[in-house]
């Protein structure tokens, strides 16, 4: 057993390279040794500061172990600035760009050196990371929530090199106005390979435009312009603004958190159905679970008037749920209750809960829309329990989620065959097996998820999600009109339908209508202001068909800033670029293209343009940009 000579302990490991350094020293070889001393000068430097320790600095490379992870991400965000000044000053293609990877792992320690699968795990991160970008391990992350403030990006488990299970990775930036840093609001699917097929990357690019887009970070930019100029819209006057934050899972169970979860849902559900309301996304405030934030300072962050809360406990066929309605400017309660009902009562406790925070808020509603946001699904609570258990899965995001899903809308369909929202469910199931390249056989999957939808219209005319998801399909078919027409149908249904708010405004640009796609924009932000990497692209790629370059500009460099293998947003700035003969900055961002898709294609691209203008557009200045 000769390893017991070494010493073994848990250490946080960065790894740090340069991106491209072969090809800088091809450039100015003199020039990329004096920068790189530099820069390794300020790393170190800065490592010492955070109590860590340099290990290794063979070439390009750079080894660094910390005994605390916190201290680690710590230093990682603070290398970033400091270089990013750096760079600011050079030219665009003799920048050095870092890339910084950390892991939480065993090590074995020999002398000055360390050793062993925590090391390579660290190498792997950096390897994953971009230029001037921070990727950090699963066991990392566990130990950063909730202490550092960094936006963070869920990027799914990574098979690496040499090392057995695959790894969860997550992508981190500094966002000083990030509470934590959420699973629940970021985990995302694994990004496409870069060695997609022509005909496949036009698929990908139209439906990073289109689809629901779930890779959403909280987003917060200084440089937008007035016009769409920032996504901190505020809310309409006059309307009450409420946010309901995820009911707390109180149940000896740890699995049954799917049915608080679900709850809380349905009731956000319930709530927008009302038009006197303004009711922040459930997205949103679902980044706060499991925290306790403080009332007063969340009411002015997601600019809300009050906050309902609570806590779910479910034991065999009985239920206990405490809500409380707070005003966010005094921290007072406006109303508390505590409900303790058998599990049968369920449908009749939400509605209770619902009436009695409208009637406290003083909402003027009609019998009609009384009658619509209370009228539920099903009797049957078998058939609600597999549908609140396929949620939870379906948000998951992952592979083995969506083929969970899937199964439990059946269920629940096979217990209630006239289940409108469970044929909801599984249309979107089916759609995002499409969209994240679950499926070998996409037509077929998406024309199930058109049937799917349809059915659930058909059961239910009424229901608002039905229309929504059955809009979004036909928008993937090229059929805007019937798009529209259904899109239009779930808002009036639902005026706080934020998904159908951004469906319309991409169907709207994509219709050739830049300045309708805008005004819809404006409204979902309203509603919603956690913009998608999409919604970035769709602003901006509106701005540059009005000619208002500058702003698309703005718009598209936050995109590629905060998801720099977002092929989407190097595209239309290559566009941009060319036409306007910064052929410099358009070759720059075809080396992004055509590394993030190397069979990149001009005369594939834009088949979703309605209008052939706006597609020769961003075709001719692709073309400037030298891509063929």
């Amino acid at each position: 057993m000769p390893d017991l000579q070494f010493n073994r302990k848990l250490t946080a490991i960065l790894s740090a390279d340069v991106e491209g350094y072969s090809r800088l020293m091809r450039l100015d070889e003199a020039d990329t040794v004096v920068t790189l001393k530099a820069c390794r000068k300020i790393i170190s430097r800065m490592i010492v500061g955070h109590h860590g320790r340099v290990i290794d600095s063979p070439g390009d490379n750079l080894l660094a172990d910390f005994t605390s992870v916190v201290d680690a991400v710590q230093c990682a965000l603070e290398i970033q600035d400091e270089l990013k000044t750096i760079n600011d000053e050079r030219p665009d293609d003799r920048q050095m760009a870092f890339r910084i990877g950390i892991n939480l792992g065993d090590v074995i320690e020999d002398g000055d050196r360390i050793y062993g699968d925590g090391v390579n795990i660290a190498a792997r991160m950096e390897g994953l990371a971009a230029g001037g970008g921070i990727c950090i391990s699963g066991s990392a992350y566990e130990q950063i929530q909730n202490k550092v403030p960094v936006g963070c990006e869920f990027i799914g488990r990574q098979a690496v090199k040499n090392i057995a299970t695959p790894i969860p990775v997550f992508r981190i930036w500094k966002d000083p106005h990030a509470a934590s840093c959420s699973i629940a609001a970021t985990a995302r699917p694994t990004p496409q390979k870069a060695y997609l097929n022509a005909a496949v990357v036009v698929v990908l690019v139209l439906i990073t435009a289109v689809a629901v887009v779930v890779y959403q970070s909280k987003s917060r930019s200084h440089q937008l312009s007035e016009n769409l100029g920032s996504p901190m819209v505020k809310l309409p006057p006059g309307k009450p603004s409420i946010a309901v934050l995820p009911f707390e899972n109180l149940s000896d169970d740890p699995d049954q958190v799917y049915f608080s979860d679900g709850i809380t849902d349905d009731i956000i559900t319930d709530l927008s159905k009302f038009s006197g309301l303004a009711v922040t996304a459930s997205h949103t405030t679902f980044k706060y679970k499991g925290q306790s934030p403080d009332i007063t300072a969340l009411g002015k962050t997601l600019r809300v008037k009050y906050i309902l809360e609570g806590s779910i406990q479910k034991a065999g066929d009985h239920v206990r749920i405490n809500a409380q309605l707070i005003d966010t400017a005094s921290g007072n309660h406006i109303w508390a209750h505590r409900f303790s009902r058998s599990i049968e009562d369920i449908f009749e406790l939400q509605d209770e809960i619902v009436e009695t925070t409208v009637k406290k808020l003083a909402v003027k509603v009609n019998q009609s829309e009384r009658a619509l946001a209370m009228r539920k699904g099903t009797a049957n609570l078998g058939a609600y329990d597999y549908y609140l258990q396929a949620y939870h899965h379906h948000y998951q995001r992952t592979l083995d989620g969506n083929i969970k899903a899937r199964q439990l809308f059946q269920n629940a369909i096979t217990l209630d065959p006239n289940f409108a929202a469970a044929y909801v469910g599984l249309a979107k199931v089916r759609e995002h097996a499409v969209n994240f390249g679950y499926t070998e056989f996409p037509n077929v999957v998406l024309q199930e998820a058109l049937d799917l939808a349809k059915k659930a219209v058909q059961l239910d005319n009424s229901n608002a999600s039905a229309h929504g998801e059955l809009g979004y399909i036909y928008m993937r078919f090229g059929e805007y009109d019937l798009a529209k027409s259904e899109l239009q149908k779930a808002i009036d249904l639902n005026p706080n339908d934020f998904v159908s708010y951004r469906h319309m405004a991409a169907v709207l640009l994509y219709s050739g209508l830049p300045d309708e796609s805008l005004a819809w924009y404006e409204k979902h932000f309203k509603f919603d202001p956690d913009i998608s990497p999409g919604g970035y692209m769709n602003v901006g790629i509106a701005h540059f068909l009005n000619g208002d370059d500058d702003k698309a500009i703005d718009w598209l460099k936050q995109a590629a800033t905060k998801w720099p293998t977002f092929l989407g947003a190097h595209i239309i700035l290559a566009a941009i670029y060319g036409n306007s003969n910064q052929l410099e900055k358009a070759k720059a961002e075809k080396a992004k293209i055509l590394r993030l898709s190397p069979f990149f294609r001009v005369e594939f691209y834009g088949q979703a343009y309605r209008n052939p203008n706006h597609r020769e557009k961003i075709v001719a200045g692709l073309r400037k940009a030298s891509l063929s």
